[in-house]
């Protein structure tokens, strides 16, 4: 299968995106990078303990969960291990990026959707930050489903969705993705999904088989909204290391393959600012309901 074709696009200049200096790239590359990943991860997480730092008892209990994902978009931290940690460090910022991009991307989406009342979908939602950002922004009628194998985040995003007025248009979903269709959880096709923040997680196979499902469930031409992590933050083997998150590192041709065998093309790509994530969007094509056999 040939390898699809990416339109690679700069971030819009309209969103706020955090940035380094040139000074403080080469700062990280040739002094904090090289010490965070290569001082003994016993002697880190020691430090981290004495630090009372949030983030990574967050991460040791769930690696990448919800709560280290919320701790680093509030970025008010308490304690000064986490201010050095969440403020400075290069994913909790790229991570604050792609909330900012994938929302605004979702919400023109949303604008541009030929439906009186759109239906975001949103896999792997935890509480929701991004799907509530988008449904805030878009001067459009909209709603959220938003399904995530763990019921953890929900009474938290359930506050969040009162404080922000929100309430009636965020539903919450307990499910494997891959049974959302066969069990009859939705009330309407999804006319945009959002699947940010899960494939670094999902092995090739997996991933495959989860947006294969999630193809079958929209309409021709809906439009997926998803991210690739590069190995640009520098920091891999502290993150495996200290906080035990192992995450899977594409380049946007390699997940714009995977998604091509579940049935997706037009593919878009922006990268934040830091170079982390490029967020993509793609559109299901036609006839495309079935994993190729």
């Amino acid at each position: 299968m040939a390898l699809p074709d990416i339109n690679h696009q700069a971030a819009p200049a309209e969103v706020e995106l955090e940035r380094l200096s040139p000074g403080q790239l080469l700062a990280k590359a040739l002094l904090l990078n090289p010490l965070a990943n290569f001082l003994p991860s016993s002697i880190t997480r020691a430090l981290l303990k004495l630090g009372k730092s949030e983030l990574a008892q967050a991460n040791w209990a769930d690696p990448g969960g919800w709560k280290s994902m919320v701790i680093s978009y509030e970025a008010k931290p308490a304690m000064l291990s986490d201010r050095v940690l969440i403020n400075g460090g290069t994913i909790p910022m790229a991570l604050r990026n792609r909330r900012k991009l994938g929302a605004y991307l979702l919400a023109r989406l949303i604008e541009q959707t030929q439906v009186p009342r759109v239906h975001l979908l949103c896999l792997g939602a935890g509480p929701g930050a991004i799907a509530m950002d988008a449904l805030a922004q878009a001067k459009k009628p909209a709603y959220a489903t938003l399904v995530d194998i763990s019921a953890d985040a929900f009474d938290y995003g359930l506050r969040m969705a009162r404080q922000r007025g929100l309430e009636a248009s965020v539903r919450y979903i307990k499910a494997d993705i891959r049974e959302v269709q066969a069990k009859s959880y939705l009330d309407s096709p999804p006319h945009v999904v959002k699947m940010l923040g899960i494939c670094e997680y999902l092995n090739d196979e997996l991933l495959v088989d989860v947006a294969s499902a999630t193809a079958a469930m929209m309409p021709d031409g809906a439009p997926i909204v998803l991210n690739t992590i590069n190995r640009t933050h520098g920091t891999d083997r502290f993150f495996r290391r200290v906080f035990g998150l192992h995450m899977i590192h594409r380049d946007c041709a390699e997940l714009a393959h995977l998604m091509a065998l579940a049935g997706f093309g037009q593919f878009t790509a922006h990268t934040e600012p830091l170079g982390v994530y490029d967020v993509l969007v793609a559109r299901k094509q036609p006839q495309a309901a079935k994993r190729p056999g």
